[in-house]
Formats: C-alpha cells, sequence, structure tokens
C-alpha cells in the first residue's frame, strides 16, 4: 500500500505516489541516536581489528589530511525519499535547514581560499531553502559544484525549474540510482522511484547532462544487500550498456559506493542479524591500497549547523573534527584543517574494503 502524496514527493511514471517509510527518528527507534549506532558497531567481536592502527601501519604515520581540495557542505536531512540505506536519516519528517548565516560564511571561506570543489550534499540538497544561494554563490566564485541528487526531487512539483536551473549554473549532477532494473532500485529507496528515476534522468539527458561536456552526470550505485561493491570499471560498461538499450539513457561515469553500517542501513543488518557478519566482512576486505586515498585526507565536511567533521559520515554519528583543529565553520583555518588528525570508528573499514569505497566512487 502506497502512502499519500506529500509536499515535494514526486508521483512515478504511472501516477502513482513514492512509498515513503518513517525515519528513525519518527519511529524514535533506539538507533536514532549516534551513540547506539557506535555502541552497536562496538559490541562486534571482530578480534582486536583496530582501524587506526591498520591505517597507521600502511601510512607509516598517523592518519591526517593533506589539505582541503573538496568543501562538502550537507544542507540538511529534509528529503522527499526514505531509503533503507540512508546514512543520514533523511526524510520528509526531518525539518534540520542550514541558516543562511551558515551559507554566507561558507561562501566567506571559499572567497578567502583555492579550494575548487564544493560538494552539495543532503537529505535531499535542493529542498534546502540555501541551496540555490549556495550554488549561485560558488559559481560567482568561479569554483565547481556538485549536487547529490535523488533524482525523484527533479519530479517534484515545487521544483520544476530545477534541472534548467542546474543546466544555467553547469552543476556536475551525481545521482542515486542503486540498479538499472526496477526490482532492485525500489527495494532500497522504496516503490516507484525507479521509474521517477528514469523519467528524471530523461529529462537531464534531453538538456545536455551526459552529453554535453559542460554537463557532467554521474550515477551512485550501492550495493542492494550485504555485499561489497563490485568492480567500478565492469559495472560502468555493463550499466552504461543497459540504460542506453532498455531506456536510452547516456550519463558520464558510475561511482560503486560500499554501504556504510550506520543509521537506517545498520538498522537493516540489525533487523536480519547479519552486523557480525558484515562488519567481519568489511574488516577481512581491508585493502591497504585504498588507505592513501581515503576521502577525508582531502574533503571536510560541513554540517547544516556549521560544525566540521572528517566526512559526512562521521558527521552523521556527531564525530567532530579532532579537537586540535577548529570545530565550527565560523573559525576555520585552512593550515589546521588541512593538516588535521583524522577522527576513526569501526565504520571506517567500509572506506577501505575491497576496491576502497568514497563519495568519488572507488578509490584503487
Amino acid at each position: 500500500m502506497t502512502s499519500p502524496p506529500i509536499p515535494g514527493l514526486p508521483s512515478n511514471g504511472s501516477g502513482a505516489a513514492i512509498k515513503v517509510l518513517p525515519t528513525l527518528f519518527k519511529k524514535r527507534s533506539p538507533l536514532a541516536s549516534p551513540g547506539a549506532q557506535i555502541a552497536a558497531l562496538d559490541a562486534v567481536d571482530l578480534g582486536g581489528a583496530d582501524f587506526a592502527r591498520e591505517a597507521e601501519a600502511v601510512l607509516g604515520a598517523p592518519l591526517r589530511a593533506t589539505g582541503v581540495d573538496i568543501l562538502q557542505l550537507n544542507l540538511g536531512r529534509k528529503c522527499n525519499q526514505t531509503c533503507i540505506h540512508c546514512h543520514v536519516d533523511a526524510g520528509p519528517d526531518r525539518k534540520e535547514d542550514m541558516s543562511r548565516a551558515t551559507a554566507e560564511r561558507c561562501l566567506e571561506v571559499l572567497a578567502a581560499t583555492d579550494i575548487q570543489t564544493v560538494d552539495i550534499t543532503g537529505g535531499a540538497p535542493e529542498m534546502s531553502d540555501q541551496f540555490r544561494f549556495l550554488v549561485e554563490g560558488v559559481r560567482a566564485l568561479g569554483r565547481h559544484v556538485l549536487d547529490r541528487c535523488n533524482l525523484s526531487i527533479l519530479l517534484a512539483k515545487p521544483y520544476a525549474d530545477l534541472i534548467d536551473f542546474l543546466k544555467d549554473n553547469q552543476v556536475e549532477v551525481v545521482a542515486s540510482l542503486p540498479h538499472y532494473r526496477q526490482h532492485n532500485t525500489d527495494r532500497q529507496r522504496g516503490d516507484g522511484v525507479f521509474e521517477a528515476s528514469i523519467e528524471a534522468l530523461q529529462r537531464l539527458n534531453a538538456v545536455g547532462y551526459g552529453t554535453d561536456p559542460a554537463l557532467r552526470l554521474v550515477l551512485v550505485t550501492n550495493p542492494v544487500g550485504s555485499f561489497l561493491a563490485p568492480g567500478q570499471a565492469s559495472l560502468e560498461t555493463e550499466w552504461k550498456r543497459e540504460l542506453k538499450r532498455l531506456h536510452g539513457i547516456e550519463f558520464n561515469g558510475l561511482y560503486a559506493l560500499n554501504n556504510m553500517p550506520i543509521s537506517r542501513y545498520l538498522e537493516w543488518l540489525e533487523g536480519t542479524e547479519q552486523t557480525s557478519d558484515y562488519m567481519q566482512k568489511l574488516v577481512d576486505s581491508f585493502n591497504p591500497a585504498a588507505v592513501a586515498g581515503v576521502m577525508c585526507r582531502g574533503t571536510l565536511s560541513v554540517g547544516w549547523d556549521g560544525r566540521l567533521f572528517d566526512c559526512d559520515f562521521n558527521q552523521m554519528l556527531e564525530l567532530g573534527v579532532n579537537a586540535e583543529a577548529p570545530q565550527h565553520i565560523n573559525d576555520f583555518d585552512l593550515e589546521r584543517l588541512g593538516s588535521r588528525r583524522i577522527v576513526m570508528g569501526r565504520h571506517c573499514y567500509g572506506c577501505t574494503a575491497g576496491s576502497g569505497s568514497g563519495c568519488g566512487g572507488s578509490t584503487v
């Protein structure tokens, strides 16, 4: 049974409303608490495995940032979907949203530095009151903008002009799509999401995304189930062939990411009694070659409230940057943040398992 339509929620191609489930926050689940998530991971017997120690053994020194190449802005937790793998626990019932003052401060930081890329995420970041303000501000500074888009938001009536806005500002669209077939996508993201996603991709193609060199379109896939992401290069070849054959869709690249064992994906692991097995799989698949390329070394994550984190995953676990560095965007210091010691936990094994995994896809 599908839920009734809500503001900002599109219907799929058949006109049926996309099914939306309650968030952990809405259900008052214990796992809505970052502390409870960390405790659940710490309770798993991993035979003494320690990510920080293993990373240091590979690098010959503690894991530290090597600069700030990407400023990732998480604008909040408002979203028109509730995906079972979501590490943000975003959804229609969440209200967190970046303030104008914090958005303005982010632009001030960019203007004072040579950080070239701004990665905008959420939630559905397009639902934030600051999304367009930030995109226009970042582009006015001559920097590159990525929009981490769930695709279905592009069909929602309040955002009818969004595709043209993205095109006019030459925003790179990094779009989530679990699979090129309906069953696997709807299983992870909700009934009706696949049809909406395909229509959104076709609309993006129609204005030049995926074909115009200035309009880059990247798809992002997470495994459906307790598996590691397959090889990214071969997967990209398959997806390009099948999406073109089945739906006439073209895109530039594919990122294959491991699911991070936190938030709603952790709830799914706990509910299916697979937490221990999945964590052991991550530990057993630790790839030393992936350590040097973990995204936290070159990315700084800014929360909707301006707090600073090593990555979006640490942000959701409320693991702020190391105390040696500024804790808030208002106190930004590039030198100190660009050499900060990374804060780690057991979830970090997700970034070094198999071919490695980060916001830019496989790392090796």
